[in-house]
């Protein structure tokens, strides 16, 4: 049952960066880029974590799940100060 919840959570994050960054195809405002960014980073975070608990239990990957989404926050962050008018 946790395989499935961390699937979904994957594939919602997926989801969510795939409808972020068309729509910034379609309007061209930055903030919808760095948006999508951020969720790619956390769908990779996602997946970190599946094959961290699911496939390779015995594989520690704790220090690669928080530092992508650090990471991806850290993107989202920067568009927000830097990129926001």
């Amino acid at each position: 049952m946790g395989a499935a919840i961390y699937l979904l959570g994957a594939l919602v994050t997926l989801a969510c960066a795939v409808l972020l960054l068309r729509a910034y195809v379609r309007v061209k405002r930055k903030l919808l880029l760095w948006s999508g960014i951020c969720f790619a980073g956390l769908t990779i975070s996602n997946i970190l974590i599946l094959v961290d608990l699911v496939i390779f239990p015995g594989v520690d990957l704790y220090v690669f799940r928080l530092s992508t989404a650090a990471f991806a926050m850290a993107i989202l962050l920067y568009g927000l100060i830097w990129d926001s008018r």
